[in-house]
């Protein structure tokens, strides 16, 4: 064989492989683009301790839609509102299931829990049952009194705080009218007193829930070791479950006991009923088990995502003392001196709802809504999805989107003056709930709870800063789990106005 024959032979070998080669790179999928992952623990050190803020400086350099390796755990980070309304609304069936995270799989709350199972008949029925158990106008309309008395229970601890000139624990005051509000509302009773344990021991089991479902754990990027628990997350996390449904089956328990005796027993006509005549029908798909799994959701995640918002909208409005005098004026016009603020007001004070969405804009409850999974290999705005990725929707980064907000990092309400942008799952600039069949059931009640607490504590008290702090000087830290808090407590005196 000659040199030219030779030459001719290898030109042609090498031509073919560079085809072939060429051929499957346009024949492969091609994912969104991302940082390049380290070797097996692939991108997991890009996250901090404030993921949330973390993937949103990645979204700046990948763009919208964004790969990350976390170990094995393929994740798809959304941080457009275009992009999420194709995955919530859209695509909604195709991206319908959860990505759970291990802790969440203690006691099988993930095969119970109507907020992390598949979209399964069992699914539709629990949320069937929210629907018009707990969240529908009519039941949150016959419950409003009990909600109103507990508001009245707040103004009478700050004027309490007020007359010894003492500083009163936002936060900590928040969580203990919305934990009683919740627990009237469910059981029709209160369970704890503003200066009792009581309340500090359900925040820390509440906080304690969220934050391990929210904190990285090297079981969800490592499967593998899941049987060791390395961290000790799900061992933790079994406890404060443990507490809460033997809490919840104490009540069911004695519901029940009530309603065998005729001489004791007098309806309450609250949630635990509608749930055990639900529960007590003949063929029933509702089992104890999911009502008390239920409770753990309404309970943790009504709590502490409604009464953290409340924390920080006082925080910004406090660092916003013209903002804080014009929400005030605008309660003032509307009621008559000595009057209460009640749920019926809300719809008339629009300054007001512009805080509340501003506040949900900055701060929203959860920085990245629940984890939602691809079913399948999906395309989706010309990249490949892959099945059984983690798809996370970085509402946080939306809500500091410069492209849709003016000066997104400044507090300024009377942007939602000049808008119809509101927060009920239509608009995906703003979607603290989420959106589409997994929006949040409890939307309804947080909203009326969040408003009148807000609005109450506004209208008749002055706020003074402690130490003569500066507004400006407020601190903003964050403290990130499933959902956001402030890192310090806001402390502050109250003055009758």
């Amino acid at each position: 064989m000659d040199y030219l024959t030779l030459l001719v032979i290898t030109v042609a070998w090498i031509s073919i492989h560079a085809l072939i080669s060429i051929f499957k790179t346009l024949k492969s999928p091609k994912y969104p683009p991302g940082p390049r992952p380290f070797p097996i623990i692939g991108s997991i050190l890009e996250l901090g301790n404030q993921p949330h803020q973390a993937l949103a400086k990645l979204s700046q350099i990948y763009g919208p839609i964004m790969t990350l390796m976390l170990g094995s755990t393929t994740t798809i980070v959304i941080s457009s509102a275009k992009l999420a309304k194709e995955v919530l609304q859209k695509h909604d069936q195709i991206f319908a299931n959860r990505t759970v995270p291990d802790t969440l799989q203690a006691l099988d709350h993930h095969m119970l829990s109507m907020a992390w199972i598949p979209p399964s008949a069992q699914w539709r029925n629990l949320r069937r049952a929210c629907a018009i158990k707990v969240f529908s106008s009519l039941q949150l309309d016959s419950t409003k009194v009990l909600r109103q008395k507990k508001v009245q229970d707040l103004m009478d601890y700050v004027k309490e705080k007020c007359s010894k000139s003492e500083a009163l624990d936002i936060g900590d005051a928040s969580f203990t009218t919305v934990l009683n509000s919740i627990s009237n509302t469910l059981f029709s009773m209160d369970l704890a007193h503003y200066t009792s344990d009581k309340s500090r021991e359900f925040k820390d089991i509440i906080w304690g829930i969220m934050e391990e479902a929210g904190r990285p754990n090297v079981v969800d990027f490592f499967p593998i070791f899941r049987l060791l628990d390395p961290q000790g997350a799900r061992r933790r996390m079994t406890g404060y479950f443990g507490k809460l449904i033997a809490f919840f089956d104490g009540l069911i328990e004695e519901r029940l006991r009530l309603r065998a005796s005729q001489n004791e027993f007098k309806a309450c006509n609250d949630v635990l009923d509608s749930m055990l005549e639900l529960m007590l029908e003949d063929n029933s798909q509702v089992t104890r088990p999911h009502v008390l799994h239920l409770f753990i959701d309404l309970f943790v995640a009504g709590i502490d995502t409604t009464s953290s918002s409340i924390e920080w909208a006082m925080t910004e409005l406090l660092r916003n003392p013209k903002k804080l005098d014009k929400v005030r004026k605008e309660i003032q016009q509307i009621l008559v001196k000595g009057q209460h603020i009640e749920e019926s007001h809300i719809s008339k004070l629009p300054y007001l709802q512009s805080v509340v969405k501003e506040t949900f804009r900055l701060h929203p409850p959860l920085p990245t809504l629940l984890p939602r999974k691809s079913e399948v290999d999906f395309e989706l705005c010309g990249f490949m999805v892959p099945k059984s990725a983690q798809i996370l929707v970085n509402i946080w980064a939306m809500g500091r989107d410069s492209s849709i907000w003016t000066n997104p990092d400044q507090f300024r309400p009377e942007r939602f003056l000049e808008s119809d942008i509101d927060f009920k799952g239509q608009d995906f600039e703003l979607i603290p709930f989420g959106a589409g069949r997994r929006i949040c059931p409890g939307l309804p009640l947080a909203s009326r709870t969040i408003h009148v607490v807000l609005a109450s504590l506004l209208y008749n008290y002055d706020w003074k800063l402690m130490d003569g702090q500066r507004p400006e000087y407020i601190d903003t830290s964050e403290n990130y789990g499933i959902s956001l808090h402030k890192a310090q407590s806001l402390l502050v005196i109250p003055i009758q106005a």
